[in-house]
């Protein structure tokens, strides 16, 4: 369990960024750096950057501020929130990333609460504690905040005046500080108003996609999420959050403007059941199946399927394989690799199918990949089982064997993605694994189908049990072929 110093009683050495997207409220913003300027963590590690989002008239920097802080504007070719934070990371060096919302009142201990976590933890996205109070300018001066937060007495500004917990606080609690959140329950806590995470996670995932004007720092959790952060919440990181947000006074407008922008970056399953018919820009699942040396049955068994609706719908298939050249003259039916090309030609116009001369990284945006071997004849709901036990379990890898040796695996990214951090040197992630996430087993009669043994099913070079079953097909009767087959299986 991680333990962190107790606050004035250790001795910090990284150095941190903090980044304030800003768009008009110049009033607010002079109390936000009045009580930055009042912080305990040293002044020599701290820098602050107001990144200026197009505000009219342009925001300019009060008497009280931090001893190192800038105004700058976005770099060009984007506009909001998220494209502001990044630019801000980018003309930053502090070892920490901190987004601090210009309407965040910060407490005396605020970015020393975040900093100290990242000294134990370099995997670490700190949540920081705000509660929402109406805001009346002018009611506070920048000279009153500097003098009241650097006594400690922040708690004291808004006495009296009615304060509003967030959603996120419920879900702390209920979750024991998130340790024992789902996987999808931390990273949505983590949202907009103080967070920090490591400048080499930030810059690992990607920073803030900025195409996503709202909704945007629930993606961003996710990106952590799925790159193994652990979500850390601090109640001692407190701050007075300036007024109600976009998001609290007009809920469902903000609601139904970013859902789609979030169903197509995030596979959680509450996000896409209400449109799941069509195909979204991520899979839920990546399945990844070695076709060297199958035959068209092979795939058609393993991968079909899969392909034919099965839950969840958004799958991504890629077939690992010595594809041949389609353009080089060839033999026909005596051509060798006249297996690989029926498998081509079957599944070259489904757009979920890709193929790929060797096996691809996992892609961090999807939080499954299945591994399979190609003759595994895959139930419809195997994928539905899989997930379903990884969820429930909360695991980092679900693994069905066979009695001849094949394996099943289906991986969690992010548990995976925390290992190869953790031990970038291990080749065998599974042991780590098990001690971070866990594993479970499922029989593979649970997610195949009762014919999953592997057989010669090639059209062009027939062996006996093919041969055989053919026969059988064109002589003896249904019941009899259904009867001996429940003999044998």
């Amino acid at each position: 369990m991680l333990c962190p110093p107790a606050l004035g009683e250790w001795t910090p050495t990284l150095t941190v960024s903090v980044v304030i997207p800003a768009h008009n409220h110049q009033d607010k913003l002079d109390l936000v750096l009045a009580a930055l300027a009042a912080q305990t963590y040293p002044d020599h590690l701290t820098e602050v950057v107001i990144v200026d989002d197009a505000s009219q008239p342009p925001l300019t920097l009060p008497p009280i501020t931090p001893t190192h802080t800038r105004l700058i504007t976005p770099d060009p070719g984007g506009w909001g929130s998220a494209h502001a934070v990044n630019t801000g990371a980018a003309h930053t060096t502090g070892d920490v990333i901190l987004r601090l919302d210009a309407d965040m009142l910060t407490f005396h201990h605020h970015i020393e609460a975040h900093m100290r976590w990242h000294h134990r933890c370099d995997y670490a996205a700190v949540i920081g504690h705000k509660r929402f109070v109406d805001h009346t300018p002018h009611t506070h001066t920048p000279q009153h905040i500097h003098h009241t937060v650097s006594e400690g007495r922040a708690e004291t500004l808004f006495a009296g005046v009615p304060q509003e917990a967030q959603w996120i606080e419920r879900v702390i609690d209920a979750t024991d500080r998130l340790r024992n959140a789902d996987q999808s329950e931390a990273y949505r806590v983590f949202v907009g108003a103080s967070g920090s995470v490591s400048r080499r996670m930030f810059e690992a995932v990607g920073g803030m996609d900025a195409a996503m004007i709202l909704g945007g720092d629930t993606h961003f959790g996710y990106r952590l999420a799925q790159a193994g952060a652990v979500f850390i919440p601090d109640d001692q990181s407190s701050s007075w959050h300036l007024g109600r947000s976009q998001i609290q006074s007009r809920r469902d407008a903000a609601k139904r403007y970013r859902k789609p922008f979030q169903a197509n970056r995030m596979p959680a399953l509450h996000y896409r059941e209400a449109a799941d018919r069509h195909l979204w820009t991520v899979p839920a699942v990546d399945v990844v199946v070695d076709a060297a040396g199958a035959v068209l049955d092979d795939v058609l068994g393993a991968v079909g399927p899969l392909l034919a609706g099965g839950s969840p719908r958004q799958v991504r298939v890629t077939l690992v394989a010595d594809w041949p050249d389609p353009d080089r003259r060839h033999a026909t039916l005596d051509d060798p690799h006249a297996e690989l090309r029926l498998i081509h030609e079957t599944y070259r116009g489904d757009p979920r199918v890709h193929f790929t001369h060797t096996t691809p990284t996992p892609d961090p945006q999807v939080p499954y990949r299945l591994l399979a071997p190609v003759t595994a004849r895959m139930r419809p709901d195997a994928l539905r089982v899989l997930t379903t036990a990884a969820d429930g379990h909360q695991v980092g890898l679900v693994e069905v064997s066979f009695l001849d040796g094949r394996t099943v695996r289906l991986e969690r990214h992010a548990a995976f993605a925390r290992a190869r951090h953790l031990a970038p040197d291990d080749t065998d992630l599974d042991p780590l694994v098990r001690r971070t996430h866990g594993i479970h087993r499922l029989p593979h009669g649970k997610i195949t189908r009762p014919d999953a043994a592997p057989a010669d099913r090639s059209l062009f070079n027939p062996g006996k049990a093919a041969l055989s079953r053919r026969i059988a097909r064109r002589v003896l009767p249904r019941p009899v072929r259904h009867a001996i087959r429940r003999l044998i299986t």
